[in-house]
């Protein structure tokens, strides 16, 4: 999205602001959606990943207000606005049962966070509206928690950087929202530059900004949004997560990061001989694997060999459909159309059971890429795929 287009949702933001809540806001936020180019499911097993900022981005209204009170409203769900009392914010996980509002629980759970953090948030009047596919695995929530936290740091001056509001971001969806993702998603969101990938080592939040420039190089970056939503609060992922938690334990490590790759057969021959089931050796397969691939593609990225990118994104989907079975006939119909038509390689990217894809192509390729998945879904009876290019973009800042 260019900063042309920005101000001016911007001022139709603001605009109904002023209608919802008879005052203008503070400013106006922006914070990216976000595709993963490799590494998934890593960033909780203290891993690597590389993502990159999309266009698509969740653009917030926002004013401050002292009584304690936080509204909140989106211009994209007819549903209202949603009045909450900051004082009897109770996230998830300590009761389970709480209602927090649906997605709303998004950007509301960023104000419990923050005073939960000690940050003197008083209330908000917030307005939200998003580009960012809802279920396609391209981080609508953390758009919306990032975006949220953003605001609130700049409104309340709270002096937290980039790294630090995507923490709080993620604590919001862990604790108040309930879904036990990783912080790879927010940071993201918060912390890409226009024009780069970034490498994300999830144990101490370290980054490094990696260039990423594929039209330089005549290739494209393709996203199929397979149209197929999940949902991912729903145990599929906390299985998963405390599944490589038992693999971790039981091989007397930290996390599935400290299994170098070389000693991989050894782990799952330790595994197997302490009771280990397939399961978890599964598991521990797949995070060893991908975080090899992670450091494969940044050699392949600092040596301009971008093209040799693509066979990796193909063995990163085999281990998330084979291994870890985060796939679904969707996605796996993607990667194979993609693929036959002449990709570079593809694989599924974020949590999985649904949502997207990405795929790496020769630019005069694109099209028939496209065309050949698009007519792979309608010979399957499937619904049409969204088919959009991601673009390494900036990440969360403020647009008025």
């Amino acid at each position: 999205m260019s900063s042309t287009g920005d101000s001016a949702t911007a001022a139709d933001l603001a605009e109904e602001f002023r209608q919802l809540y008879g005052t203008d806001p503070e400013g106006v936020w922006a914070a990216p959606g976000r595709v993963n180019l490799i590494g998934e499911h890593t960033d909780y097993n203290d891993g690597f990943a590389l993502p990159l900022a999309l266009p698509h981005r969740a653009l917030a209204a926002v004013g401050r207000r002292t009584d304690g009170v936080v509204r909140v409203h989106s211009a994209d769900i007819p549903q209202g606005v949603f009045r909450l009392d900051v004082a009897d914010l109770v996230p998830r996980s300590e009761n389970p049962g709480a209602d927090n509002g649906g997605w709303a629980a998004y950007p509301v759970g960023v104000v419990w966070a923050l005073r939960a953090a000690g940050h003197p948030v008083t209330g908000a009047d917030i307005h939200l509206s998003s580009t960012v596919p809802t279920g396609a695995g391209l981080s609508s929530s953390a758009a919306l928690e990032v975006v949220t936290a953003l605001a609130l740091d700049d409104l309340y001056e709270l002096g937290l950087s980039a790294t630090e509001l995507a923490v709080v971001a993620q604590r919001a969806e862990n604790d108040f929202a309930g879904v036990p993702c990783g912080v790879m998603d927010q940071t993201a969101s918060a912390c890409c530059t226009e024009g780069h990938a970034l490498l994300l080592d999830a144990r101490d939040m370290g980054q490094r900004q990696v260039p990423f420039d594929l039209a330089s190089h005549g290739l494209r970056l393709l996203v199929v949004d397979t149209r197929v939503k999940h949902e991912l609060g729903d145990g599929a992922y906390a299985e998963r997560r405390s599944g490589c938690e038992a693999a971790a334990a039981a091989l007397g490590v930290p996390a599935l990061r400290d299994i170098a790759h070389e000693e991989l057969p050894a782990a799952l021959e330790r595994l197997a001989a302490a009771g280990g089931g397939e399961t978890i050796r599964r598991y521990t397969r797949h995070v060893v694997t991908e975080d090899h691939r992670v450091e494969q593609v940044i050699a392949l990225l600092d040596a301009d060999d971008v093209r040799a990118v693509g066979p990796l994104l193909n063995e990163g989907h085999a281990s998330l459909r084979d291994d870890f079975e985060v796939s679904c006939p969707e996605l796996d119909l993607a990667v194979t159309a993609a693929n036959d038509a002449g990709a570079l390689g593809a694989r599924m990217t974020g949590g999985g059971f649904g949502g997207s894809a990405v795929v790496l192509v020769e630019e005069a390729d694109a099209d028939a890429v496209t065309k050949s998945v698009t007519e792979a879904f309608a010979a399957a009876g499937y619904t049409a795929p969204r088919v959009f290019e991601a673009i390494a973009s900036r990440g969360a800042h403020r647009v008025a």
